[in-house]
């Protein structure tokens, strides 16, 4: 009965570009431009039908309450007072990237058998600091069943982004793992968001067996060059690892430990030479979801920046037609979220699981996704520009959208 389920996170009414991270080029490249909001959600939820087309099991995660008036007053102010910097900070719509909602290790590679989860703390960046909250309320909403234990966040300050920075690799989602997770030790001129001490923290909490966990440091360069998480330069999925040639400090040593434990690893190396860094980080070629449908054929789902890079795409063909380990390359159209600085593997957590443990509410089929789509297209903001976050209007609007939404689901308690 274990799925691989891929719940992603339903792009909020407060979706705007106030370019708030440092190091992502794409959201700060961006900032003040003008977000739409119903379009970026709208694209989300295609992405998730095409899930669905390709006979993949498909959660959702929910928007958080915006503006945070709970960090607000713990600011001693509100929304009408607050300074426009704070305004931003706490109509922060960034809890769509659900690759940042936890750490995920399933049944098998755990020590009591249980689905493991720990929220990420992100408190690295401000506007992401205050979300864990509200991500540890669904969640142990959406899997209390005692198949799972759900985690509080590693304490301040040892920074922890979630699955973005963490990656398995199996010789079937089912089967005993190897658990990789990826943390930064400088960054250049931008921070390196995920403390080794965060990640060891996590490893302890989920049970992991020491001997079949490892910990990678991300390359220098790569968080130079616009990498804040490893997803942007790396992805695994069963036995394949699909990775920049600069995506570790220790390329060599992370290829032989891998390999060492795991015979059957496939390692798709990109290398430097036909698609550099720049490229990769521009394309979000890495950033995508690397799936094994029913079918078998392990399956790349990519941006359509992927493909409108010549040299991007040039590599995605000559994989293809050289029988690689990817089979099949599936491209979707997410540009709202991309110019927020994530592409189609930062909307979503992936959790292994038996399916019917989890609260039927998170997940979603065709009919199911035509009730979301209804409630965005009625109730979410065509546009916000960047002089109307602090309009009242604005505000009182998408306070109704998310509260709309959770009744059609039936999740009001998240009220």
């Amino acid at each position: 009965m274990l799925r691989e389920i891929n719940f992603d996170g339903i792009v909020g009414p407060s979706h705007n570009y106030a370019g708030l991270s440092p190091g992502n080029l794409a959201a700060t490249a961006n900032a003040g431009a003008v977000a739409h909001p119903r379009a970026a959600a709208l694209q989300g939820v295609a992405k998730m039908r095409a899930n669905l087309a390709l006979g993949l099991a498909q959660g959702v995660l929910l928007p958080h309450p915006r503006p945070n008036h709970d960090w607000l007053a713990a600011l001693h102010t509100d929304y009408a007072a607050a300074a426009p910097f704070l305004r931003a900070r706490a109509l922060s719509a960034s809890a769509m990237w659900a690759a940042n909602a936890a750490t995920v290790s399933p049944a098998a590679d755990t020590e009591d058998g249980r689905c493991h989860l720990t929220v990420a703390n992100l408190v690295t960046m401000p506007h992401r600091s205050h979300e864990w909250p509200a991500t540890l309320a669904q969640l142990r909403l959406a899997f209390a069943h005692p198949a799972f234990a759900v985690h509080a966040p590693v304490p301040a300050p040892f920074g922890d982004e979630g699955a973005a920075n963490h990656m398995r690799l199996c010789a079937s989602h089912g089967a005993p793992g190897i658990e990789l997770f990826v943390y930064g030790a400088t960054g250049g001129p931008f921070p390196a968001r995920q403390h080794l001490e965060a990640s060891r923290a996590v490893a302890r909490a989920h049970r992991l067996d020491p001997a079949r966990t490892l910990f990678v440091e991300q390359a220098e360069a790569a968080i130079a060059a616009g990498a804040f998480h490893n997803d942007v330069v790396a992805v695994a999925n069963e036995r394949v690892l699909l990775a920049h040639e600069q995506a570790f400090a220790d390329r060599a040593g992370v290829q032989r430990a891998l390999t060492a434990l795991l015979p059957e690893a496939e390692i798709v190396e990109v290398p430097a030479a036909e698609v550099t860094l720049e490229d990769a980080i521009g394309s979000y070629l890495f950033n995508a979801q690397l799936v094994t449908p029913p079918d078998g054929a392990t399956t790349l789902i990519v941006p359509e920046e992927a493909r409108a890079n010549p040299r991007v795409w040039g590599w995605v063909q000559r994989h293809l037609a050289g029988n690689g380990a990817i089979r099949r390359v599936e491209v979707v159209d997410v540009r709202e979220s991309m110019a927020n600085g994530g592409g189609p593997a930062c909307l979503r957590l992936r959790v292994v699981c038996d399916p019917t443990t989890v609260d039927p509410r998170f997940l979603v089929d065709p009919s199911r996704l035509d009730m979301i789509a209804k409630v965005i297209e009625r109730h979410w903001p065509e546009s916000i520009a960047p002089d109307s976050i602090g309009d009242p209007r604005l505000i009182a609007n998408i306070e109704t959208a998310r509260r709309a939404l959770l009744e059609v689901l039936g999740l009001e308690e998240l009220g």
